[in-house]
């Protein structure tokens, strides 16, 4: 059964992008072409992997196996294109970096040896929450991601950085006076959190289940800054890694030392286990282990 690589492009994309009108964008094809490209591929394949409720589209368990083996098909035609391309001489290659947008300038000063060693080589940012490049670089679509410890088995990483984990808490509060507090110390407060796809995340909830429980939250931002600003009304409260802490010193906010096993903010670099690196990813990791030896 033929499977043609283009409607596979599309249907990722449809689930990706959450429709058929987004994927369209991506894609750079009309919304027409998006749906016509996955009918053929149910068509080919003799089962729905959609289920069109309303404006949305939920995938089937048929379209979840689809989804998952497409995912790696199309990873595996990019690191062809890409050995090939290698193999032929480029005396241009191309860098496709994914970066958090928390702590993103960490990485500024690389981003200089990188283009004084490679000026040839075309650096392609993209910048999201942790999982969400995870789920990227699944897809093949860049090389390298940064991302917070654990990771999936099916990356292999280098370490970046490590800092503890810091509470942020109302200067008004009693544990404002506090040098340290561990997770049950703070059970009872309402949380702060980031939004979907935030490793930070799933650090810390996994760390409150662990402790027998599920935190209150009471928001969620994408702004370190407006998180840092609900904490100081008594909104509730908040957690960064140590540096970002002190970029975000408020008067009326507190930073104790959040003392949890397995709670250390660990970011490494990730790439797709047993896949094709590029030259130009090995350089961006190689510059990196020579500029931080301690890591």
């Amino acid at each position: 059964m033929p499977v043609e690589l283009r409607t596979l492009r599309a249907f990722v994309e449809v689930v990706r992008q959450g429709g058929f009108s987004q994927a369209a964008k991506v894609v750079f094809a009309t919304q027409s072409t998006v749906s016509k490209a996955v009918k053929q591929l149910e068509d080919e394949i003799g089962v729905p992997l959609l289920d069109r409720i309303g404006h949305r589209s939920v995938l089937t368990i048929a379209g979840e196996v689809v989804y998952r083996r497409a995912l790696r098909m199309l990873a595996e035609r990019d690191d062809l294109v890409a050995e090939l391309d290698e193999l032929r001489g480029l005396k241009r290659g191309t860098l496709r970096l994914g970066l958090p947008t928390m702590r993103s300038n960490l990485f500024a000063p690389l981003f200089v040896i990188y283009r004084e060693r490679y000026p040839g080589v075309d650096v392609r940012l993209i910048e999201h929450g942790s999982e969400q490049l995870e789920e990227i670089l699944r897809s093949g679509e860049i090389d390298l991601a940064a991302s917070l410890l654990p990771v999936s088995d099916e990356f292999e990483w280098q370490e970046v950085r490590r800092e503890p984990l810091m509470a942020l808490v109302p200067s008004g509060h009693a544990l404002a006076r506090h040098r340290s507090v561990n997770l049950l110390d703070l059970r009872d407060l309402p949380f702060i959190m980031f939004e979907t796809g935030f490793a930070l995340n799933r650090l810390i909830l996994d760390a409150c289940r662990r402790r027998g429980f599920e935190p209150t939250i009471a928001a969620r931002t994408s702004q370190i800054d407006f998180a840092v600003e609900l904490v100081a009304t008594g909104f509730g409260i908040a957690f960064l890694p140590q540096l970002t802490a002190e970029k975000f010193r408020h008067p009326t906010v507190r930073h104790v030392l959040l003392k949890e096993p397995q709670t250390e903010w660990q970011m490494v670099m990730i790439w797709r286990r047993d896949a094709y690196l590029s030259h130009a990813a090995q350089a961006w990791l190689a510059i990196w282990r020579e500029t931080h030896p301690e890591g």
